[in-house]
């Protein structure tokens, strides 16, 4: 069942865990990662970033979506992640998406300001959640003070754009890093968590480190992206002798169900399950 992650991120934030977010781009990784968290009855955050777009369109992203997330046995979040375009969000708002971020991340504070807090009154009205983002995520494993998130500017902007979950950065990157595990600002960290009201997210986690991973869920990150450990899970899966190229497509699930599997075990996320049961 499709869900929004309003209650979710704010159990996470109070109790010191953090949900996996998975980006999917066809049918074999969607139905992998609803498989993971089906295997460990924990929901799951399933997300199609407008970076995907030349591989799956949106529509099409959509679509799957709503079929393997109805027909899940355990909560589905669908979010549409990192939209630039304004129209593009609105239309996922309008159109199935539980959850969406804004990205205006690359604009000014003022410009960022006015366009997540345009976004969140349309999607405030449609029940809808909203992401955004402030400091700056690189595409590579060099960090420096002048990325990271000040405590001052997210307070300000979450407060006069009423988002609902803000990305913050303190160290890591998109993509592969080239330089080994990063170096994270967890006293950066801290102190967001201390001032901001909202639950904190991280983009960037994949080949973070898990030590890392688990402080930052420990220390107030409730939602961390992982798309390329899962993208080279599947593609190293390919390189096997395979009979059939249904026998590969297994494979494939199997590496990306196994590899979200550990993801939740990093995060901790077997908290939110346990307080279920009991």
């Amino acid at each position: 069942m499709l869900v929004s992650s309003n209650y979710l991120l704010k159990d996470a934030k109070a109790n010191h865990y953090a949900f996996p977010h998975f980006n999917y781009w066809d049918s074999n990784s969607i139905r992998a990662e609803i498989a993971a968290a089906e295997s460990l009855n924990l929901p799951v955050i399933l997300a199609w970033a407008e970076k995907h777009s030349p591989e799956i369109g949106v529509e099409d992203a959509l679509a799957l979506g709503k079929y393997f997330g109805s027909k899940a046995k355990v909560p589905v979040v669908l979010h549409l992640d990192h939209g630039t375009s304004v129209d593009l969000v609105k239309w996922g708002i309008e159109n199935g998406f539980t959850s969406v971020m804004i990205d205006a991340s690359d604009k000014s504070f003022e410009k960022n300001t006015e366009i997540t807090k345009d976004v969140a009154e349309f999607a405030h009205k449609r029940g809808v959640v909203v992401e955004a983002e402030i400091g700056h995520v690189g595409t590579n494993s060099s960090a420096d003070d002048s990325t990271y998130t000040e405590v001052d500017a997210a307070v300000n902007f979450a407060q006069r754009t009423g988002v609902d979950s803000l990305a913050v950065s303190i160290g890591t990157s998109h993509g592969v890093y080239k330089q080994g595990t990063p170096k994270l600002n967890f006293d950066r960290l801290q102190e967001l968590r201390n001032a901001v009201d909202i639950p904190l997210v991280l983009h960037g986690g994949s080949s973070s480190g898990d030590d890392n991973l688990s402080k930052v869920a420990e220390d107030g990150i409730t939602k961390v992206n992982i798309y390329t450990d899962l993208a080279n899970a599947s593609l190293n899966a390919t390189k096997g002798e395979y009979g059939s190229e249904t026998e590969m497509a297994l494979a494939q699930r199997k590496a990306i169900q196994e590899l979200a599997e550990h993801y939740y075990q990093v995060f901790g996320t077997d908290k939110y399950q346990y307080r279920v049961q009991n």
